[in-house]
């Protein structure tokens, strides 16, 4: 009761009032909030980098059909995509609880909570990864097995140069992507700028300080797009 009380007392001020008010009182939590959800983005980039795209060209070599067809291989790395991708994220999390604190020995706080995380990071860059290299013209894998290419060599030579403007724009839709579930992490002690707008914003009937929280999340949306955009098209030289 107190708390819609206040609320609307602040309803009457002004916008800017309203700002000043946020940075004063808030200012040091909205820093550390954003903090908390670059390092959860940031963690899930390297990871996905780091173990989605291996995986995904995985799935691409070992395809029925594929430089390397691997039948096992196949079903065991396009299954853990699949099934991964497939998982309500909010579900995901809970689900991985019991291996999170086997890991960290805790399931709160940033650090535990990005684990679930980088998991679903792993799958979907995965998946994208392999649709990019789907769509490359089939006569590279065909002109480099002419040319005498090994396996690694197609790879990291043909298919990963070809399709770098297309790797980039996915790992830019995917960071949204990241953006987007790191909110929910909130829900198991992981911080962040959604969870900041939960609790300060919608609980205490602060809807201002929850608009700017928002706020601030689509402009780092639009930020991360226009940057992956403009990489994108940089490196891209067909």
């Amino acid at each position: 009761m107190t708390a819609a009380i206040a609320a609307s007392g602040r309803a009457a001020a002004s916008l800017p009032e309203e700002l000043g008010r946020i940075a004063a009182e808030h200012g040091s939590e909205i820093a550390a909030a954003m903090g908390e959800t670059g390092y959860m983005v940031l963690v899930s980039i390297l990871v996905a980098v780091v173990f989605g795209t291996p995986l995904g060209t995985l799935i691409f070599l070992t395809r029925e059909g594929g430089m390397l067809p691997r039948r096992g291989l196949w079903t065991a790395a396009n299954l853990y995509v699949t099934i991964v991708r497939s998982f309500p994220f909010l579900l995901f999390v809970v689900f991985m609880i019991p291996l999170t604190r086997l890991v960290f020995g805790t399931t709160f706080g940033t650090v535990a909570a990005t684990f679930p995380l980088a998991f679903v990071a792993v799958a979907i860059y995965a998946r994208l990864t392999e649709q990019i290299l789907l769509e490359l013209p089939s006569g590279l894998t065909q002109a480099a097995t002419a040319m005498g290419a090994t396996i690694p060599q197609t790879v990291f030579r043909f298919l990963l140069v070809d399709g770098r403007s297309g790797l980039v724009y996915a790992l830019t839709s995917a960071t949204i992507s990241f953006v987007s579930y790191s909110t929910v992490l909130g829900v198991v002690g992981g911080g962040g700028i959604g969870d900041f707008a939960m609790r300060y914003g919608y609980h205490q009937y602060d809807f201002t300080l929850m608009y700017v929280a928002i706020a601030l999340i689509v402009i780092c949306v639009m930020l991360l797009q226009s940057l992956g955009n403009r990489v994108s098209r940089r490196i891209d030289h067909r």
